[in-house]
């Protein structure tokens, strides 16, 4: 989960890390008239993307009508496919130096690793690969909750030679070190950056900040949600789609598979996917692809990833089918339901009850079709059967086998081809 540079700040000067002298968000550019600010002052765009200066994202202003005209300029604009709503305002710090501190997890060993560089302000991957002894980079194996005496001295050194134009700051930069290091820790980090942290007469400041946190470790950080005044998840690099929202909302895992708002090509099928759990979730996409480039020319569209193992309740499962029926660009949902942990008889039931919910209300019905077999697939089987005697009109469009005689290819197979000649008609 990403923060906007804004909140990492709040965190930043928390910690002890200095940061420039904050005025407050905007939304309108008439709102700059109402705050009180100093100038030069720093104009920045909160979208939860990298780069944003070089995109025009980012501006300093000399007074209050050049402030007004660049805040009207930048607030709709878009970055990345991101529409800035939101302006940061900050003071301008007097530069003598800058430079790069971050702390990250090596993936391949799980031990954290710290890098500083003395070229602050530039793309890191980009001094990586251009200029890669710029970084010193440590690896600490043993994970220390906070940051070792000689490691900091180690970095402060590093940096103080590539930056001793900005006077003797070895001292501060040590401490600025630390601290990042010990945030990264204290919060679980997957990510905590500051570039540039800006050299002034005064002492490093932390002229832009960015934290990334630990998904699977904010059940620990309720009090900072707290503290940041947040209310919801966000995802790792971006704001959720609206039916990744939803999913979430729901509580459970979804991913969009095209873009918000895609456009629909009539000559193709689009398949939501309701998988028996992640795994099941990413053979389903893949499947379906398979199967529709082996007997339908390529013209099938996998819409999303789902995770609906881990024993769901029967309205979670319903509400999984209504999300999906509810995506105007679906076509056809393809269902399993491999019973473990979960159980069949929950998982039919959720799914009639879908079905009977929809038609009552006069609710798009989209076609499943699907497999179960598994846990409780006894009881399963007995109200699948008494549900098609008592209500077959409201579930006509529910193919569900029974038993694994079938195998899952086939009955994606069997489920696109009735569905193309429905598209037809």
């Amino acid at each position: 989960m990403r923060l906007y540079e804004n909140e990492a700040k709040k965190i930043f000067e928390r910690e002890g890390i200095p940061v420039p002298r904050q005025f407050g968000i905007i939304c309108k550019p008439e709102q700059i008239k109402e705050a009180d600010v100093d100038f030069p002052l720093m104009i920045k765009s909160l979208v939860l993307i990298g780069g944003r200066g070089k995109a025009g994202g980012i501006k300093k202003a000399d007074n209050i009508d050049d402030a007004v005209l660049k805040a009207d300029k930048m607030l709709g604009m878009k970055l990345r496919d991101y529409v800035v709503d939101m302006l940061m305002l900050e003071q301008a710090v007097e530069e003598i130096g800058a430079c790069y501190i971050g702390v990250t997890m090596n993936p391949a060993t799980y031990n954290n690793i710290i890098m500083v560089s003395a070229s602050g302000g530039m793309d890191i991957e980009t001094v990586a690969r251009e200029n890669p002894e710029a970084i010193l980079k440590i690896e600490l194996p043993d994970n220390d909750k906070t940051l070792p005496d000689e490691t900091a001295n180690q970095l402060s050194e590093f940096l103080q030679k590539g930056l001793e134009k900005a006077g003797d700051q070895k001292e501060a930069l040590k401490d600025v070190i630390t601290k990042v290091y010990n945030t990264f820790q204290k919060y679980d980090c997957k990510v905590t950056e500051i570039n540039p942290l800006i050299l002034t007469p005064g002492g490093p400041v932390a002229a832009d900040a960015k934290i990334v946190l630990d998904d699977n470790a904010l059940f620990r950080q309720k009090e900072l949600f707290t503290f940041l005044g947040i209310k919801d998840v966000r995802n790792d690099v971006s704001e959720p789609t609206k039916n990744e929202a939803r999913a979430r909302k729901a509580g459970f895992p979804y991913v969009d598979l095209l873009p918000e708002g895609a456009e629909k090509d009539p000559d193709k099928l689009y398949v939501g996917i309701v998988p028996g759990g992640a795994g099941y979730g990413i053979f389903s996409i893949d499947e379906v692809a398979n199967v529709g480039e082996r007997f339908f020319n390529g013209k099938v569209v996998p819409v999303n990833f789902m995770d609906s193992g881990g024993g769901p309740s029967l309205d979670k499962v319903a509400e999984m089918f209504h999300l999906l029926m509810d995506y105007e660009i679906v076509d056809l949902i393809i269902t399993s339901r491999f019973g473990g942990i979960s159980s069949c008889d929950t998982f039919i039931r959720g799914l009639i009850k879908c079905f009977r919910d929809r038609y009552k209300d006069g609710r798009r019905i989209v076609p499943v079709y699907g497999r179960m077999v598994g846990t409780d697939l006894p009881s399963a089987r007995e109200f699948l059967s008494k549900a098609k005697v008592e209500t077959p009109e409201e579930l006509k469009d529910m193919e569900i086998i029974v038993g694994n005689q079938t195998i899952m290819a086939e009955v994606i197979r069997q489920g696109i081809e009735e569905a193309f000649k429905r598209k037809s008609m």
